[in-house]
């Protein structure tokens, strides 16, 4: 969710009746020491796939993002539950290792009621998201901006895995398996067929084999490191939110989806997906220098960077919105990636 993307679509007052309203009272009163005799808030409407709202009070300003989990999964309410107090403990997870304030920042989870539509509050940190800066350096050719935006994120990506590192080692066969459920996925909604399927699938197991894929230790993964999920302030300022699908597991994963999601950038703004190679490069190497052997730690993740770069491709092919023109280059430069030796 981008929560930076815009201000959002004023949708008008928040009703004294509604049980929000005192839900957020409660949340600027007792966790941001706001007080208002009468208090009221605006509510706009934020673009995204999940339900996501910025509340402004509008005699202090004061604002804050709200999450809804409730309508995610149907009728299934209990399922919602646990995703909101999932993503309420992840955030307070990685801010417990440093990740709060400047330059490296998780958003501060301020409330949550399963009871009001799975609600999560969240603090509303301003800035610029990686989208934005994505669009600005391959799009309009605001190169250098995008260089330092990449090397914010990396600096923030590289100080989180290497400060959650737990010296145990990686599972390659997780992500092995999450490549045949995109594969799965794609073939139910009818956008891959089986000759497509067992290609990769095939490429897959043969990434397996490579001894390089499980010599890495887990780290706690952002798990969905998408331009969206991630907004910079000034100078290094980063910040992470949405972190719903945080988990363990190889740092490439979110370091593989930021590569991949460059060059998908590349390739739909401008159709020359080489048009973000050296915006990929850049990130790898300032990844790198975070850690004591430069040239080895670029080494390693180059090795494996095909495989996550590809796999994130093919998640990118299996949404809806993607026409079949596209999709079909998507899934060609994915196997290539997974191809590569």
């Amino acid at each position: 969710m981008d929560f930076r993307s815009m201000d959002g679509e004023y949708r008008g007052y928040v009703s004294g009746h509604d049980p929000m309203f005192e839900f957020l009272r409660r949340v600027l009163a007792e966790r941001l020491g706001v007080t208002h005799p009468h208090p009221a808030f605006r509510v706009f409407a934020l673009t995204g796939s999940a339900e996501v709202y910025r509340y402004e009070e509008k005699s202090t300003g004061t604002q804050v993002i709200c999450k809804f989990y409730g309508n995610k999964y149907g009728w299934d309410r209990d399922r919602a539950a646990a995703l909101v107090r999932q993503e309420y403990q992840s955030l307070r997870t990685l801010r417990g290792y440093g990740l709060a304030g400047s330059p490296h920042h998780v958003v501060r989870p301020l409330a949550l009621d399963v009871d009001i539509n799975c609600v999560l509050a969240m603090e509303y940190y301003r800035g610029e998201p990686l989208s934005r800066a994505i669009s600005r350096g391959i799009g309009h050719g605001e190169h250098d901006h995008l260089y330092w935006r990449l090397t914010a994120l990396a600096y923030f990506l590289a100080t989180q895995h290497r400060r959650t590192a737990n010296g145990i080692g990686v599972d390659f066969q997780v992500d092995a398996s999450y490549l045949r459920h995109v594969v799965r996925r794609s073939q139910r909604a009818g956008r891959m067929g089986q000759g497509d399927a067992d290609e990769f699938n095939w490429l897959s197991d043969q990434w397996r084999d490579r001894s390089v894929m499980w010599q890495d230790q887990e780290v706690w993964l952002h798990g969905d490191a998408t331009p969206a999920n991630f907004l910079f302030g000034s100078g290094l300022d980063a910040a992470a939110v949405d972190l719903e699908r945080m988990r363990r597991g190889d740092r490439m994963f979110d370091v593989g989806r930021v590569a991949g999601e460059l060059q998908h950038a590349s390739m739909s703004m401008t159709g020359d997906r080489h048009r973000a190679e050296p915006f990929i490069g850049h990130f790898l190497w300032e990844y790198s220098c975070h850690f004591p052997d430069r040239e080895g730690t670029f080494a390693s993740i180059t090795r494996r960077l095909p495989y996550y770069m590809g796999l994130n491709l093919l998640r990118i092919a299996a949404n809806d919105y993607v026409g079949d023109d596209y999709r079909h280059r998507l899934l060609r430069q994915g196997k290539e990636l997974l191809r590569a030796h």
